[in-house]
């Protein structure tokens, strides 16, 4: 039987995309999360100090919920990568080639978006 890599390489690049969107969307989330406190901000600078501050309780909350399903993004992605991985006959996985290292690679982002989610939360 013929060693095709292509199958490989497809999961890997499937894989990074999941990395690429679930970065962008903790990253959105991030965003949304200080939208609020760049509105208490503004509202603190324009408008009488007498006036309630704005509520930013509502973009905090979708901002770390952004991050959390980020987080999800690369947690599963690396999970369904090492899932499929495995049904791959092993002349198909280069022999100079490791897949833990993007594995590893979402696994790690996925901590540091928890870390960030905690961070928000706070």
């Amino acid at each position: 039987m013929l060693s095709d890599p292509r199958v490989f390489f497809a999961s890997e690049r499937t894989l990074l995309a999941w990395v690429r969107t679930g970065l962008t969307v903790m990253a959105f989330g991030f965003v949304v999360a200080r939208f609020g406190l760049f509105l208490r901000l503004l509202a603190a600078q324009h408008v009488a100090p007498v006036a309630p501050p704005v509520p930013h309780d509502l973009s905090n909350g979708v901002g770390i919920a952004l991050v959390l399903v980020g987080t999800a993004c690369l947690i599963l992605g690396a999970v369904q990568h090492h899932s499929y991985v495995k049904t791959l006959p092993p002349a198909d996985v280069p022999r100079t080639h490791s897949a833990i290292y993007p594995m590893s690679l979402a696994l790690v982002l996925a901590a540091l978006g928890l870390v960030l989610a905690v961070y928000l939360a706070v």
